[in-house]
């Protein structure tokens, strides 16, 4: 025996609870074969589209049996119903439900997307489909340039798309003229004629007169059926076209979101808005704080990284009695692993040259102090060994001085100038450094030898500190042992401390790259706000939207393939804003780089910015993505 198509024995419906208690299905009990045409007939309120609803696997029942093809279709999940409606039924509806954005061969093809169907195959048949209705002129048209009737059999062409069959037209012909009307039920007698299963649902008993078999309903009973026919089946069984189960593909859902993105252009530039300026806050800052590290560290390498530096004072003692002489430095330059040992005493005192004067910083030192500091004279020599030998009275000017005493462009080198009324003959002066990153003036300093201020200047035999360099190749961490061990021998107690360099600059990039977090943090803020606009526009969008989802899961779109679709929407925008936020970044960056700004490009925090801002579209894209796909079909087809 042949197996009915539909089945229902007792269904119901019943909407609410307690006083609210409606019952819009009250006992159905109805079969339906394969290759029948039926009209359902009510008037409006009847139950007639909530048995609709139910036959499409729109809605589910709230008790009584529904057996498609002999299978209780109350049984199957959400993923097995969008498989029924996308494989077994075809909506023709009153509105048509057409997608606003999308061409009329795009909308044909909607089913298909979530079918699987490759986008060759699906779209030559739904080339064929329109061409067969008699739109084959109208393929790129929109629905707002076709007219009702057009927009209607754009709509069946969608029903057929994957081969349905069962066609459940809701009022096809209520929203067109007469002559448009008779179209439609004309096509869908040839459908019929095919084979298929025609439900038709009107009001109009003329409608549904063009059914073989017609059903009143009135307040959710069947009060008249003119009968089942116990239709067979055509001989010949109709190709479908090959289709596979992997739903909607993520290039599609790019496609999908693209053209929603075209649509709403503003929005869509004013949501971009936040994450371009979050993402290129983010590369700014960073690049800025990277070029500020980068030029502390490098000022202080300039200054040797291979340097030692002992002062007087245990560590961690906050004044220190001044017990380290010159004869510690010759005992320190002898050690293994050494090149120098430069002795340093330093005061401030005014420097005379005819009739400028100026206050500055003296530092008496040995000839080895400018290969440390690796700080060449730019004209002239600087001091030598003979100089501390001999108690010389010279002088090597740093260039801020020399400008301030010798001003007009005059040499200064073999003039002499007056300190604390000795004079001293300058026979260099060095070339600029520049300000340290703490604002000092490097350049206002004159250095003399050791001996001569020792002795004729600022009268101190005590050092101020012992800069040591040691070999290229030698264990730094070794020879400052060596040197504690030698001066804890020479003065018999620890009183002195021990700094190296390399730990200084260890310590300046810790801090820098403290700083630099903060500055990223605090663009990080703005990125952060830029994705909860994102968050706010896909809510705004799937509520604006919500007739076009409930289209999409009737025609077989899964929960999951919704939340898909919005998903790469949101990473869509936030990708966008990514590539734009980085270009600006860029441009920016390289203007305040013009401005004479330190900044240093490095890639990390480039693609950091990238893939946080597609993090977030993902993190905010979830709730808009959760929300469409909870959507009930029923109630996202009937929404304004």
């Amino acid at each position: 025996m042949m197996t009915p198509l539909i089945e229902l024995r007792d269904l119901r419906k019943v909407y609410g609870d307690g006083p609210t208690r409606f019952e819009a299905l009250s006992g159905i009990d109805l079969t339906i074969w394969p290759g029948e045409f039926v009209a359902i007939v009510g008037s409006s309120g009847s139950g007639k589209s909530t048995l609709m609803n139910l036959l499409g696997c729109l809605d589910r029942p709230t008790a009584g049996s529904y057996r498609f093809q002999g299978s209780e279709v109350s049984e199957l999940g959400a993923e097995e119903l969008a498989r029924l409606r996308r494989e077994s039924f075809g909506f023709v509806f009153q509105q048509y439900n057409l997608v606003n954005n999308a061409d009329a061969i795009s909308n044909v093809e909607v089913p298909a997307l979530y079918a699987g169907i490759d986008r060759k195959t699906r779209r030559e048949r739904a080339r064929s489909l329109l061409e067969r209705l008699g739109l084959g002129d109208r393929l790129t048209n929109r629905p707002s340039a076709l007219s009702g009737g057009q927009q209607q059999r754009v709509s069946i062409a969608r029903a057929l798309m994957n081969g349905a069959e069962v066609i459940l037209a809701d009022e096809p012909t209520g929203a067109l003229d007469s002559a448009s009307g008779a179209e439609v039920l004309g096509l869908l007698r040839d459908l019929h004629a095919e084979g298929r299963t025609v439900i038709l649902i009107t009001h109009d008993p003329a409608v549904a007169a063009s059914a073989d078999r017609r059903i009143e309903i009135v307040d959710g009973r069947i009060v008249s059926d003119s009968g089942g026919s116990n239709a067979q089946p055509p001989a010949v069984q109709r190709k479908k076209p090959s289709r596979s189960t992997g739903g909607l593909a993520p290039w599609e859902a790019a496609a999908i979101a693209w053209r929603s993105l075209r649509a709403n252009r503003f929005r869509t530039v004013l949501t971009l808005l936040g994450i371009v300026i979050g993402v290129g806050a983010v590369i700014v800052m960073l690049a800025i704080g990277d070029g500020a590290r980068d030029e502390v560290v490098s000022r202080i390498e300039q200054m040797g990284s291979d340097l030692l530096v002992v002062r007087p004072g245990a560590p961690g003692q906050r004044s220190a009695e001044a017990t380290l002489t010159a004869e510690d430095a010759a005992a320190i330059a002898l050690l293994p692993g050494i090149r120098s040992a430069a002795p340093e005493i330093s005061g401030s005192m005014t420097l005379r040259a005819g009739l400028q004067d100026l206050r500055t910083t003296v530092l008496a030192t040995s000839e080895d102090y400018g290969d440390m500091q690796n700080w060449p004279v730019q004209q002239g020599d600087f001091l030598k060994s003979s100089d501390v030998d001999a108690y010389a009275p010279v002088v090597v000017l740093g260039q801020t001085v020399a400008d301030a005493l010798f001003p007009g462009g005059r040499d200064p080198v073999g003039a002499w100038v007056l300190a604390q009324n000795v004079p001293l003959q300058v026979v260099g002066i060095l070339s600029p450094k520049g300000a340290t990153s703490w604002g000092t003036d490097q350049d206002d300093i004159a250095i003399v030898p050791l001996t001569t201020g020792q002795l004729r200047l600022l009268g101190q035999r005590y050092l101020r500190s012992i800069t040591v360099q040691v070999e290229r190749g030698a264990d730094v961490h070794a020879v400052e042992a060596a040197i504690d061990a030698l001066l804890l021998e020479r003065h018999g107690l620890r009183d002195f401390s021990i700094r190296n360099r390399a730990a200084l600059i260890a310590s300046v990039e810790q801090t820098q790259e403290t700083l630099t977090l903060l500055l990223g943090s605090i663009a990080a803020v703005s990125l952060l706000v830029g994705g909860i606009g994102v968050m706010n526009i896909m809510l705004v969008s799937v509520t604006e939207r919500t007739r076009e989802i409930g289209v999409r899961m009737a025609v077989g779109a899964r929960p999951r393939d919704v939340m898909a679709q919005f998903l790469v929407e949101a990473l869509v925008v936030c990708g966008l804003g990514a590539v734009a936020g980085v270009l600006v970044g860029v441009v920016v960056t390289w203007g305040i780089s013009a401005l004479g700004t330190p900044v240093l490009f490095t890639l990390p925090p480039i693609v950091g910015a990238a893939a946080c801002a597609l993090l977030i579209g993902l993190v905010f894209g979830l709730m808009p993505a959760r929300k469409a796909a909870q959507l009930d079909p029923v109630r996202a087809l009937g929404a304004d």
